[in-house]
């Protein structure tokens, strides 16, 4: 099967359209970020550099660090980001460009994502690193592909949605993190738990400036789920989306994130630039 031109969309430099990528310039070992600038912050650590481009919000650096060759790519915020993000990382390197066809001989991707997030347990503190077991995702991008969930998954997301009660306009899904990645991110510095993935920062988290919410109490019933010793850890916006899609196309996935606001304890961070190079030094050691 060869895919079209209006499917597999690509420049005139034949690279994926809004990654701005050829093959050659990443990794198999990925790390994804929202913010443009810690792009950068990433690819300081590395012991060189062989690789920087920018198209739109994507900025990726590739190079080595203490032997290990990795990707630094930005996603821009939320999930609708990463469904362009993981199409495109899939098709450089499970799709040939030129002929237009899928590959026989597939490459599996390893990707973490660093981030930040609210934490929904009071008693864990604004700095700490939290790992995702699970991401429950309150966006509607994996409705749109066929997702297969574990049964594990489904009578998880359906215990979640049935403690939250939410309306029947939000269709929820809850889907695992790769084991592997998230036993070698796991320590006692860490914190993991399930991770909500929202489709936006403000309502959909819980705030509420001049325009009313439509659900209330949705927070606190996210604080106080508890289920074979599961419970919900924080609020992001990414990734849902990647673990879906990632594990969808037959790559490991995983989550982590500094954690720069308490939501039940009405904190945020005064500054967490030193912690979030303490994070990403944690991740590439482990990676």
């Amino acid at each position: 099967m060869q895919f079209p031109a209006s499917e597999l969309v690509l420049n005139d430099k034949n690279q994926v359209y809004h990654l701005g990528l050829s093959p050659e310039n990443i990794s198999d070992k990925i790390i994804l970020v929202g913010d443009q600038d810690r792009v950068a912050m990433i690819s300081a650590f590395f012991d060189s550099i062989e690789h920087q481009s920018q198209h739109r919000e994507f900025v990726c650096h590739t190079g080595m660090y203490q032997g290990k060759r990795i990707s630094v790519i930005s996603t821009g915020i939320g999930t609708d980001n990463i469904d362009i993000t993981l199409n495109e990382l899939d098709a450089l390197v499970n799709i040939d460009l030129i002929k237009r066809e899928e590959k026989t001989d597939k490459t599996s991707l390893s990707i973490v994502r660093i981030g930040t997030c609210g934490i929904l347990q009071p008693t864990i503190p604004v700095h700490s690193y939290i790992l995702s077991s699970h991401a429950f995702g309150l966006d509607n991008v994996a409705h749109f592909y066929e997702i297969d969930f574990t049964k594990e998954e489904s009578e998880l997301g359906s215990t979640l949605q049935q403690h939250l009660n939410l309306p029947s306009t939000i269709q929820p899904y809850l889907i695992s993190a790769s084991k592997r990645l998230t036993s070698q991110l796991e320590s006692d510095q860490t914190h993991k738990g399930i991770t909500v993935t929202s489709s936006g920062f403000y309502g959909p988290q819980g705030r509420q400036l001049r325009l009313k919410n439509s659900i209330s109490g949705m927070n606190e019933l996210l604080t106080s789920f508890r289920s074979n010793e599961q419970f919900v850890s924080n609020f992001e916006m990414e990734s849902s989306a990647i673990f879906a899609l990632g594990r969808a196309l037959g790559h490991e996935c995983a989550t982590i994130c500094l954690g720069v606001a308490n939501r039940p304890n009405m904190e945020f961070s005064k500054g967490y630039e030193a912690e979030m190079k303490g994070l990403i030094s944690y991740v590439l050691d482990r990676f």
